[in-house]
């Protein structure tokens, strides 16, 4: 090895091929990925195929599979037991159009389409299946996605939720796309909000950015916590300020451990008046407010300057995953929330 001593080796050089050594097996895994998800969807394809033409005898599926997996299993290995057959066949039932994902697949693994299945609706399945590529959501994101109903969530699904639209990503420029409500955030690692306060919440905020941001939606980017923003008369500071790239605005965030008052939405209206006058410039939409408070309040919601406005929105958040019962129960209450504040 003393050769290497001989050559003094520019440092770009050796990146430069790390990054193509690292490019090609980047392409190498996508391909085998590929081959691997048409290979899935075309065996599924094939034993709906063949189930349907005996779907008279009773417990043909079954013995089909069965017998399937005996014979693949001694000829080619592992990777045809019964239950992989039955999630193949899913596969090609969930998602027949083969066009609809082929276009993903450079995205997605095999692992991100086991967890598509889950989601029963064809049209929420797809807009998963859509972000989870755009955004290169990880398994475990994805996952926590579908767990937490991050669809169902968005202002703009519980104002449209008797009809649910397929979203293509790039088109996503609805202000009600990008805002959720309740918003889950387990994340944090705090129990109750009885048990912290305002100061607290935000701090663990700031150091679960990242996860913060996710849960958030695309297009975040972190501008500050604690926003002096000063008057002739006062000053004053804003919780949390991000921007939002695709909205082309910026968003005030306002923490509240209680249940929201119509004393916060008159406090975040003033925040969103003054960020306008002092930092709204040419190409930038107007500034938008979110209210993240522990509860929210219909009256608050009917009868405050929150009702009907187009720049300031209440969210509650959630220190941790509920049952899926509960769950929902909460999604149904927060859509009643939003339905009356924009009647």
């Amino acid at each position: 090895m003393d050769y290497l001593k001989t050559y003094s080796l520019d440092t770009a050089f050796v990146a430069d091929i790390r990054k193509i050594i690292d490019e090609g097996r980047k392409s190498s895994y996508s391909a085998v990925s590929k081959a691997m998800l048409s290979t899935y969807w075309a065996i599924g394809c094939r034993i709906v195929e063949q189930e349907q033409k005996g779907k008279e005898r009773a417990g043909y599926g079954e013995k089909l599979i069965d017998s399937l997996s005996e014979i693949l299993t001694h000829d080619y290995g592992k990777g045809f037991s019964p239950r992989n057959l039955r999630e193949y066949r899913q596969f090609y039932i969930k998602f027949p159009d083969k066009e609809i994902w082929h276009s993903r697949v450079p995205n997605l693994t095999w692992t991100h389409f086991r967890m598509l299945f889950r989601v029963e609706n064809p049209q929420i399945r797809e807009w998963y299946m859509n972000e989870a590529s755009h955004e290169n959501w990880s398994v475990r994101t994805l996952d926590r996605n579908v767990q937490t109903q991050f669809f169902e969530r968005r202002l703009s699904a519980q104002q449209k939720n008797a009809e649910l639209p397929i979203m293509q990503s790039d088109d996503l420029v609805d202000k009600l796309e990008f805002i959720k409500n309740p918003l889950v955030a387990e994340f944090l690692g705090l129990s109750s909000p009885t048990e912290f306060n305002e100061s607290q919440l935000e701090q663990s905020i700031i150091d679960h950015l990242q996860k913060f941001l996710m849960e958030l939606g695309r297009g975040f980017s972190f501008v500050a916590r604690q926003k002096h923003v000063l008057t002739e008369c006062e000053d004053y500071y804003i919780d949390l300020v991000f921007y939002n790239f695709n909205l082309k605005c910026f968003v005030l965030i306002d923490l509240k451990t209680k249940k929201i008052t119509h004393q916060d939405v008159g406090q975040m209206d003033m925040y969103v008046r003054m960020f306008d006058e002092k930092y709204l410039k040419e190409g930038h939409n107007p500034t938008l407010g979110i209210l993240l408070c522990s509860e929210t309040d219909p009256d608050i919601a009917k009868y405050s300057i929150l009702h009907d406005s187009q720049q300031i929105f209440a969210s509650k958040y959630m220190t941790e995953i509920p049952s899926p019962e509960e769950f929902q129960r909460e999604i149904e209450r927060q859509k009643e929330f939003f339905r009356l504040q924009k009647k």
